[in-house]
């Protein structure tokens, strides 16, 4: 009998190389501006991190904005943005296909904000029994 769930499979050297360049490429588009769409104008975008499949056929674009907490309302606009940044993924790299990209917002640095933020708290403070 099997207690513990299965875990998923980790992702080669392969996939990880390809999703970092594709995070690079993405990165790079972003820094530039070279996105049209009038959502997206003046936005600053931060790929954090870049998840590919086993097939590399779909990518999956962690997305933030640094000290702001509404990337979600982006996310419609990255959506539609997505054919063209594939497009630029497809010139920079040498891969058979392209793969379709997808966009999800990153909240791991909020929660990790929020995190420090609690740890903070002199009722937390007094209970680890420090006292900065």
């Amino acid at each position: 009998m099997r207690l513990t769930a299965p875990s998923a499979k980790a992702p080669t050297q392969r996939q990880l190389r390809v999703a970092e360049e594709i995070r690079h490429v993405l990165a790079g588009v972003f820094g530039r501006g070279e996105v049209r769409d009038p959502e997206l104008a003046d936005v600053i975008i931060t790929v954090t991190e870049v998840r590919i499949g086993p097939d590399l056929k779909r990518a999956t674009a962690f997305v933030t904005r640094l000290g702001r907490s509404d990337i979600a309302e982006k996310l419609p606009a990255l959506r539609r943005a997505a054919p063209f940044l594939r497009s630029q993924v497809a010139k920079a790299l040498r891969l058979r296909a392209a793969p379709d990209l997808s966009f999800q917002a990153d909240t791991s640095i909020d929660y990790a904000m929020h995190v420090d933020e609690l740890l903070r708290a002199p009722e937390v403070a007094r209970d680890l029994g420090k006292n900065d």
